[in-house]
């Protein structure tokens, strides 16, 4: 950005990454035993364990510096896809229950170990979550949201399994009903292959300090 430039605070990109730096500020919880918590937002998901191919993310890691999140989603109140806009501080419990049913899935599958995952999150009024989201997806590629699809998913129900298991239990085997879906045509060490040369290729993710950074950067004049 030029430094002749007028900053607008409501630029969707200034408003979108004034809520991630609010995420990226807050203190970090193991995934497993949360506390209930009030309330719909954003979150990001951390790898610290020893799984091989996640080597890289979990270095990234070590020693509570998170610098690379593994995944980061949203979790809006009922009502929100089809359009409705729920209000800030009700009583929703979706962001608990998102995170929850993260902590399940992880829970279930015989490679990974819960106590090796930690989030951030952040309670965030509905109208700002899918922007919050779309800008820390675009900084940091979390690789369970780029090239291992599913890790979010849900039983698509009885009658729903023609379509392809996801590439996250291939890699991830465990939750029963991904065993229902069809076969992928990859297996889990081709898969294994695609994450190495992603994490060896990939740019590294940017520090946590990148929004104020930037902001110093694009609007500092001498």
């Amino acid at each position: 950005m030029s430094e002749f430039e007028p900053f607008n605070p409501l630029d969707k990109q200034n408003l979108a990454a004034s809520v991630a730096e609010a995420l990226l500020g807050r203190k970090a919880h193991p995934l497993g035993g949360l506390e209930p918590i009030n309330g719909a937002g954003i979150y990001a998901i951390y790898y610290t364990g020893k799984f091989p191919p996640y080597a890289p993310l979990a270095k990234r890691n070590a020693g509570g510096r998170l610098e690379a999140p593994i995944y980061v989603g949203k979790a809006v109140p009922q009502g929100a896809r089809k359009g409705g806009v729920g209000k800030a501080g009700t009583a929703t419990k979706a962001l608990f229950n998102r995170l929850k049913e993260h902590a399940e899935s992880i829970q279930g599958v015989s490679n990974l170990e819960l106590k090796d995952f930690v989030c951030r999150f952040l309670v965030v009024d509905d109208i700002w979550i899918p922007l919050g989201e779309s800008l820390l997806i675009a900084k940091f590629s979390p690789i369970w949201n780029t090239i291992i699809d599913g890790f979010g998913n849900h039983d698509p129900g009885s009658g729903r399994y023609q379509g392809m298991r996801p590439r996250w239990d291939v890699l991830h085997p465990g939750r029963s009903w991904a065993t229902k879906c069809q076969l992928r045509p990859e297996d889990e060490k081709q898969i294994v292959a695609d994450v190495e040369q992603f994490l060896r290729t990939a740019p590294q993710p940017p520090s946590q300090n990148l929004y104020a950074e930037q902001r110093r950067s694009d609007y500092d004049v001498e």
